[in-house]
């Protein structure tokens, strides 16, 4: 067994083979969040479908739960697929976990609805969520230790990036299918059976994943540690044993990054129309219009990342939102159409800063041994606490201080939490991965 002061240094890959492990792992991210994210953007119809019985606003909001439940599952899918992830290779977890999620999703493109089949409807919705959130747990964590293991010791930042880049990207096409598909289609073939197209299109997209990740190698890092007989046997007991302080450091470092997703990413659009009192089509193309920009910024900030480090970045970001949380909501409420797309692309910005060097950065805090399981449980534990509630807790500042500025308290708290636990951080870019 290697201390956590042993290094390891990948073998040399070629340049087919780095290419190949970076299209692998970004294409599979990108499919899973877009299965994760296609369902919270139909939620509406959703409700229509699954909960008739209760008015508009209620058939929504039991479909957000049924969304939130899929984030409890998260903690169980963290320990599963990050035991088979350091024990028996990344390869496999990350095969086994984009073929759950693809076989879910298009099985709620299959669901029969309440009008078919009554409760049993939302109780197979249920169950199926479950499993996407159960699959997807095991996905974020792979895929940022698969490229950071998969990179040249140099450019871990920059690929490691791009797990955040197919992150962005798979918020993006679940945003742009859906609102394509309600162009294509009328508002009543969308209910009578096109709201399942999205749903149904992951068939393709998992089959694709599946034959890119199949045949891929498994990454240098994890290839030596199986070769020297050193990998952990038991992933989950070592981890919290030998690794806790790195666990905690991990919640905290992802609380600000997952409240900023989930809060700016995907409630905003609904703070703009119902507390902002903003057009619903300049809410959603400028919400467009952000995640757009994160995804084309996240790749150059981790490339940077590589260069001056990771800390000056990740402090410059959390210090970011901490102090212009507040004007740039102020600035999106009061400043007419170009306050809420200049407010959205200043957030792209900030979290793309972040987003950036974020996977590597978390990922050299663990030893390769134990990285996958580590660093999955404490990102997916601060997911399933902040990520999920995100919208409810924000939605419950409003009407508990009957100001939509509120909200903004959300994003500085996470920010004063996640920058105190950067600073205590040492600077890991350009140090071998141990």
């Amino acid at each position: 067994m290697t201390s956590d002061n042993t290094t390891t240094t990948p073998p040399p890959t070629s340049a087919t083979s780095n290419l190949r492990a970076v299209v692998a792992g970004s294409f599979g991210n990108v499919m899973e969040n877009y299965d994760n994210l296609v369902y919270a953007y139909t939620a509406a119809t959703l409700g229509k479908l699954f909960f008739p019985e209760s008015d508009g606003l209620a058939g929504t909001l039991y479909t957000f739960a049924v969304f939130a439940v899929g984030f409890l599952m998260r903690p169980l899918g963290a320990i599963t697929f990050g035991h088979v992830g350091d024990k028996f290779g990344r390869r496999i977890a990350l095969v086994v976990s984009v073929l759950m999620m693809g076989a879910a999703t298009t099985l709620i493109g299959l669901l029969p609805t309440y009008e078919s089949i009554g409760v049993l409807a939302p109780l197979l919705l249920v169950v199926l969520r479950m499993v996407q959130g159960f699959s997807v747990a095991g996905e974020w964590a792979g895929s940022a230790a698969f490229l950071v293991e998969y990179a040249p010791e140099r450019r871990r930042g920059f690929f490691g990036s791009f797990n955040q880049v197919s992150t962005a990207a798979g918020f993006l096409l679940a945003s742009g299918v859906v609102a394509l598909n309600s162009t294509i289609f009328t508002e009543q073939q969308v209910i009578e059976w096109a709201w399942r197209v999205p749903f149904l299109l992951s068939a393709l997209t998992a089959v694709a994943a599946l034959w890119l990740r199949y045949g891929l190698a498994e990454t240098p890092a994890f290839a030596e540690e199986q070769a020297r007989g050193e990998t952990a046997k038991s992933p989950l007991r070592e981890g919290l044993r030998t690794q806790f302080g790195g666990i905690a450091r991990g919640f905290g470092f992802t609380m600000l990054w997952t409240v900023a997703y989930f809060f700016f990413l995907t409630y905003l659009p609904t703070w703009l129309t119902d507390v902002a009192g903003v057009d619903a089509g300049v809410a959603r193309v400028s919400n467009l219009v952000g995640l757009v920009t994160l995804t084309l910024c996240i790749a150059a900030f981790g490339a940077l990342s590589d260069r001056i480090g990771r800390k000056p970045l990740l402090i410059a970001a959390a210090a970011g939102f901490l102090v212009l949380s507040w004007p740039v909501m102020a600035l999106i409420q009061n400043g007419g159409v170009f306050g809420v797309y200049a407010g959205q692309i200043a957030i792209g910005v900030i979290l793309a800063m972040f987003s950036g060097p974020g996977p590597a950065a978390l990922s050299e805090l663990f030893p390769t041994k134990l990285r996958y399981s580590t660093m999955s449980i404490g990102y997916n534990f601060a997911v399933m606490a902040f990520g999920g509630t995100a919208p409810f807790v924000a939605t419950g500042l409003v009407q508990l201080t009957g100001s939509g500025m509120a909200t903004a308290l959300l994003p500085i708290v996470s920010a004063a939490v996640t920058l105190a636990v950067v600073a205590g951080m040492r600077e890991s870019a350009h140090r071998r991965l141990h």
